[in-house]
């Protein structure tokens, strides 16, 4: 259903303005709640308003609501839980099955060419692979039977 000149001059009438505060993004966040029903056309004055608040609520929630990268291990773990793959599968991108377990209950840290294969052969980013892994009381890997 396309919108009406009402809606149209509503949106159109509030001026844009940066999220500084936490009911600045509350706000914005009603706005845009509005557009998700109802998504307006890109090219439009609504269309791009749009796109103007969804960046400026990005950026405020980037700023406040970082996201931290996983741990490496956990990363690893995570892509082998996803493809349904074994310890075994990681040999051709980490080495021996003695060295596939050091990595995945961090005894060892992941090499250059090991972090490359992981990256090409698991399509892991490779700055989720580079950071220093932690080595904190982790329960050691076990593979579910």
């Amino acid at each position: 259903m396309p919108r009406t000149t009402t809606q149209s001059t509503k949106h159109a009438l509030k001026p844009l303005r940066p999220i500084r505060t936490a009911a600045d993004h509350r706000a914005a966040l009603k706005e845009l709640s509005a557009f998700f029903d109802d998504e307006p056309e890109p090219g439009t004055p609504e269309g791009d308003r749009f796109e103007v608040m969804l960046t400026l609520v990005e950026s405020y929630e980037a700023k406040h609501f970082p996201i931290d990268l996983p741990d490496p291990v956990e990363a690893i773990k995570f892509r082998m839980e996803q493809s349904g793959l074994t310890p075994k599968d990681l040999q051709p991108m980490i080495g021996r099955m003695n060295r596939v377990y050091e990595i995945l209950n961090r005894k060892r840290p992941l090499t250059l060419p090991m972090i490359w294969k992981l990256h090409q052969g698991l399509g892991i980013p490779a700055e989720n692979l580079i950071r220093p892994s932690t080595t904190t009381n982790r329960a050691p890997y076990n593979q579910k039977k």
